[in-house]
């Protein structure tokens, strides 16, 4: 499974918001983690659009969590950055090909299917039981008082 760069960068500015006291500006989220403004920006605009954060306008304008961080889960800003497609998509390839079996005998998924299935079940589960209060809670965030 491959996720965007942006899922990375979208999770460690959530977890910098969930330390934060007020609104953090977008250009202060780039500069701590080095990465670039404008493709920032969009992540950042999708995770507002998703309801996880909320952007505030003005001279202390910036964004802040929308939910306490223990109610925004690692999946939700996943989904938010990349989508809610599945990974795997089924093009029933055991129905073409010498090998090609009749529709009929295609009536439930194959053995494959089934085991992508599977997999994206439990990583989707494992994402939504992973929170950004628990991330915080896991990565030295001791130096976030300093910059903010």
């Amino acid at each position: 499974m491959k996720l965007s760069a942006g899922v990375e960068w979208s999770i460690h500015c959530c977890v910098v918001l969930s330390q934060a006291e007020q609104p953090v500006p977008s250009a202060r989220l780039a500069e701590l983690h080095g990465v670039s403004k404008a493709y920032l920006a969009k992540h950042l605009h999708q995770l507002a659009r998703a309801g996880l954060i909320l952007p505030s306008e003005g001279r202390d304008g910036g964004y802040a969590l929308a939910r306490v961080a223990g109610e925004i889960t690692v999946l939700q800003v996943v989904q938010a950055i990349d989508g809610e497609r599945p990974a795997f998509r089924c093009t029933e390839i055991r129905q073409q090909g010498v090998l090609a079996q009749p529709p009929e005998k295609c009536l439930e998924a194959c053995g494959i299917a089934k085991v992508m299935a599977d997999a994206e079940r439990a990583w989707r589960d494992s994402l939504a039981g992973t929170t950004i209060a628990d991330l915080a809670a896991s990565l030295d965030t001791s130096r976030l008082d300093e910059v903010l």
